[in-house]
């Protein structure tokens, strides 16, 4: 499926179709009209020609290379693998204009709701609503779940324009792990790695934690990690956290459990085995790790607002997700 947008300029036609490829798509007919000269002369009219050449299509694994590419130009951190990763687990549309991917977006399907997330559009085609573009079709493929998103500071305009609303906040911490001291845990709890045994509970806490249906995701996640603990009460797991690579070194995520006590045990352990690695982690700003992050090297970078369409995900089971999987999924 295909999308194209066009913009008429002087024009001697009644009107247009707009037909996307064969292949089936949305059909457009574009209603034109007569136009004197430009009174600022050939350029502004060839700008508005450059338009006609932009195409909007479902994302497949044979864009992931260009899409790296793109995020690469932009300096963002996401390595090939983590590009390969989400347009596995995720719902992605691209811009393209002469061959050349020029823009991205996704939508990733989670139960009740749909996280949108990764939506770049190249420095040399800012300002000519390709974002905008993208952004319309990754929130029309999301019914009749609910559309929710983090959003950088340059996107939360167009974001509240569209009908987002903001509901939290989250820091991008990362930097050199300095192992922090122990936080002691209860006199029946107690920490341990975790097996594939595990995953099953493991799944069940994060759909809990988070107030989305995980399998998927993190099914993914489960198969490409570092290091997994836990947290046993009783001989029940209460709470986890995972590590494994992402970016431009490791990153921890998700961190789902019933306290921050039982949070920053699970984390301390997992900077304890990678001592001076580059460690990234998302929270929430009020999950109560802000400052104990920073002493073990986690620095504040970025911050990012929670929006959503409509409803909130909202956890259960007395548990909260203290860590993301990443701002695109949530």
């Amino acid at each position: 499926m295909v999308w194209r947008t066009a913009v008429c300029g002087i024009c001697r036609m009644r009107s247009a179709l707009l037909s996307p490829l064969a292949t089936g798509g949305i059909q457009h007919t574009c209603r034109t009209f007569y136009l004197p000269v430009h009174p600022y002369g050939r350029r502004h009219v060839m700008l508005a020609q450059q338009r006609l050449d932009f195409e909007f299509r479902p994302m497949t694994a044979a864009d992931v290379g260009n899409a790296h590419e793109l995020s690469i130009a932009l300096k963002w951190p996401h390595r090939l693998e983590d590009w390969a990763m989400l347009q596995r687990v995720a719902q992605g549309f691209v811009a393209v204009h002469n061959g050349r991917l020029i823009g991205s977006a996704f939508a990733c399907h989670q139960g009740e709701f749909s996280t949108i997330g990764l939506v770049i559009v190249s420095d040399d085609y800012q300002g000519k609503g390709i974002g905008r573009k993208l952004m319309e079709l990754a929130v029309g493929s999301v019914a009749p779940r609910t559309a929710v998103l983090n959003a950088t500071l340059a996107g939360a305009p167009l974001y509240a324009k569209m009908g987002f609303v903001s509901f939290g906040e989250i820091q991008q911490r990362q930097g050199q792990a300095q192992p922090p001291g122990t936080t002691e845990l209860k006199a029946q709890e107690r920490c341990r790695g975790l097996s594939e045994a595990d995953h099953p509970r493991v799944l069940e806490l994060a759909n809990a934690g988070s107030g989305m249906d995980r399998s998927v995701t993190l099914g993914d996640v489960l198969n490409n990690l570092e290091h997994a603990v836990g947290i046993e009460r009783d001989g029940q797991l209460q709470a986890f956290a995972l590590l494994r690579p992402f970016g431009r070194g490791l990153c921890i995520g998700p961190v789902v459990a019933q306290s921050v006590d039982q949070a920053r045990h699970m984390i301390g352990e997992l900077l304890a085995r990678v001592p001076y690695a580059f460690v990234r982690i998302d929270i929430p700003t009020d999950s109560g790790l802000a400052d104990w992050l920073e002493e073990a090297g986690l620095k504040r970078v970025d911050s990012v607002t929670c929006m959503s369409m409509g409803a909130v995900p909202q956890a259960s089971q007395g548990v909260r997700q203290f860590a993301l999987i990443t701002q695109a999924i949530g």
